[in-house]
């Protein structure tokens, strides 16, 4: 999804692996959102958001500001892929379950949201049934039923042509995946049968194979239920009906967006959510520079991409006046740069592991604000995800790179000489493109020309560097990117990067278009078994043969440095959305 000290990650990983072990809807707390003791306010203190809740307040009214520096892929919650927007959307767009909103470990379970419940699995993990609440209302006032969930999903998963952001899990695992055609091209008013909608309050999933991991899937976004008679493809995000506490009052593409409350959200059929402030104003295509300078003057409550400041910002709001603000979360990310081998040279593996040596990640990592910003990376998996493994596969000295193996690869691969090859990083995100020259300037070293092609985040998936095509024509051997994990397991992180099924014409996340045989069915395995340590071990291993393939080079285990104003209220960060804010909590005393 478009990231403490090693023992802090340690314990978070071992929290995941016991609450991981789905395939029985005992193994995952269905607590309703009472507070913990974890989840009890805490005065503002630098990195107090990791395992608090600063400004707690109860509090209504209030305008909360959010500011990004590029236009979201969509809002649309069915078409998106990027984890802001999965936070964000949990205001207007309830789903089957989603994450608990609390502070620091609590955040990462997974509580009923429409539904009553956990998912009932059948003992092969092949068959999933929800039950919803009753009363549930659109912000028209018509009945939310489980038929409009089933359509969601349809609409999201089965119509490229329309929607092509998000992910396509269902599509790979319902019965009749392959052959279903979407409700836009499939008129059949039943649609896909391995969804079953026996009442209005039931819902279920028929799979084609074993999915263990199923409860973390009914949290995505595309389980929102979309009323068909509302439903123009593409067209949806401009009239977006609401099932949360908020609805669109105004939406302009590309530009902003203003929340206000929903009449028709009631809390007693949603009891996870407070919805305290009375209006949610986002503006989008705002200079990142400028939006760190509205938090530091409280006018903006916060950056809703959660990534952090810039670099240029960073040495400010780690000084002694602004540090009591800050939060230094580790993403649950990792930035990595793909190598595709459908673009040459990279088909020579010589080719691909010469880029592998001669990286300096010590200088990627200074480049964008050093370890404050981010750990070197090894591994695709980072430490706070269930199923990490410690390896270092390309090996160099400090981290700093080995020109002496790189040359030798070079030879290997028929280019002693070097080559000339095009890098994409995207250009609003300031970090990513110091990543860029940084690579640039190692690859320099030994003789490989990197010539930096940059394009809009917003767009960078759907339209650039997402779309296979378009890199062949244009020769995008190695593309930067980051990615977190869809749910906090190895196979949420995974899938959608490395598996040949989520190869999309447009919208994909496998930038390196990796389809290796082995490593397919080795994910299908792994999350067909319903013995929970034998996932986790898989994961990593698959890890490895994925980094054997020198098609990937992690760079950076992401670090988000990110300030709260002082008028921010209820602000704590989520580990399941990224290491951001916690959107669902925030409020604004302004």
């Amino acid at each position: 999804m478009n990231s403490r000290k090693a023992t802090a990650a340690l314990a978070l990983a071992t929290a995941l692996a016991l609450g991981a072990s789905a395939c029985s809807s005992d193994s995952k707390s269905s607590d309703n959102g009472k507070k913990s003791s974890s989840s009890q306010g805490t005065s503002a203190a630098k990195d107090a958001a990791l395992t608090g809740i600063v400004n707690a307040s109860d509090q209504k009214g209030g305008t909360v500001v959010m500011e990004n520096s590029d236009v979201p892929d969509s809002l649309d919650p069915g078409n998106t892929y990027y984890g802001w927007v999965q936070n964000f959307s949990r205001l207007y767009a309830r789903t089957l379950l989603t994450f608990k909103p609390a502070a620091g470990k609590d955040g990462l379970t997974v509580v009923p949201d429409l539904a009553t419940g956990l998912g009932k699995a059948s003992p092969d993990a092949k068959t999933w049934t929800y039950t919803i609440r009753s009363g549930l209302k659109y912000d028209d006032g018509t009945p939310i039923t489980t038929k409009d969930i089933k359509y969601g999903i349809e609409r999201s998963n089965f119509a490229p042509e329309a929607l092509s952001n998000g992910p396509t899990y269902f599509k790979a695992y319902l019965a009749g995946g392959d052959a279903y055609k979407g409700p836009y091209k499939d008129k059949n008013p039943n649609g896909i049968a391995s969804i079953e909608t026996p009442n209005d309050t039931t819902i279920v999933f028929h799979l084609a194979k074993p999915f263990a991991d199923f409860d973390y899937l009914a949290t995505f976004s595309q389980t929102a239920p979309v009323p068909a008679a509302k439903d123009d493809g593409a067209g949806y995000v401009k009239h977006i009906v609401s099932s949360g506490p908020y609805k669109f009052a105004s939406y302009q593409d590309g530009a902003s967006a203003d929340l206000v409350r929903n009449p028709q959200w009631s809390q007693a059929t949603d009891p996870i959510r407070k919805a305290l402030p009375n209006e949610i104003k986002i503006k989008f295509k705002v200079n990142a520079n400028t939006i760190d300078n509205n938090l530091l003057a409280g006018n903006t409550t916060v950056d809703s991409g959660g990534t952090g400041v810039t670099p240029q910002t960073q040495a400010k709001v780690i000084g002694p006046k602004y540090a009591k603000n800050t939060d230094d979360s580790y993403a649950g990310a990792t930035s990595y740069l793909a190598i595709n081998p459908n673009v040459a040279p990279y088909n020579n593996a010589d080719c691909r592991k010469a880029i592998e040596y001669a990286i300096d990640k010590v200088s990627v990592q200074t480049a964008i604000g050093g370890p404050v910003k981010g750990d070197v990376a090894t591994t695709l998996l980072p430490p706070t995800v269930n199923g990490y493994t410690k390896f270092d596969e390309f090996a160099t000295p400090d981290n700093k790179g080995d020109a002496t193996k790189a040359k030798a690869s070079l030879a290997a691969c028929g280019k002693p000489g070097g080559f000339t090859t095009n890098l994409t990083a995207r250009s609003d995100r300031p970090a990513e493109m110091a990543e860029a020259t940084a690579i640039q300037n190692s690859l320099k070293q030994v003789g490989i020309t990197a010539n930096i092609k940059s394009f809009p985040a917003g767009k960078y998936f759907s339209n650039f560097a997402g779309v296979p095509s378009y890199v062949h024509q244009h020769q995008l051997g190695l593309m930067l990117t980051a990615w977190g994990a869809d749910w906090p397991t190895g196979y949420g992180f995974l899938d959608q990067i490395v598996d040949g099924s989520a190869i999309k014409p447009s919208g994909g996340n496998n930038l390196q278009e990796l389809n290796d045989k082995n490593i397919n069915a080795a994910l299908a395995a792994a999350i067909a078994n319903t013995d929970a340590a034998a996932r986790t071990k898989a994961w990593g291993d698959i890890d490895k043969m994925v980094v054997d393939t020198a098609t990937v080079v992690p760079l950076i285990y992401r670090k988000n440095l990110l300030y709260r104003p002082d008028s921010a209220t209820n602000v704590t960060i989520t580990q399941a959305y990224l290491g951001m804010y916690d959107y669902l909590l925030l409020g604004s005393s302004k």
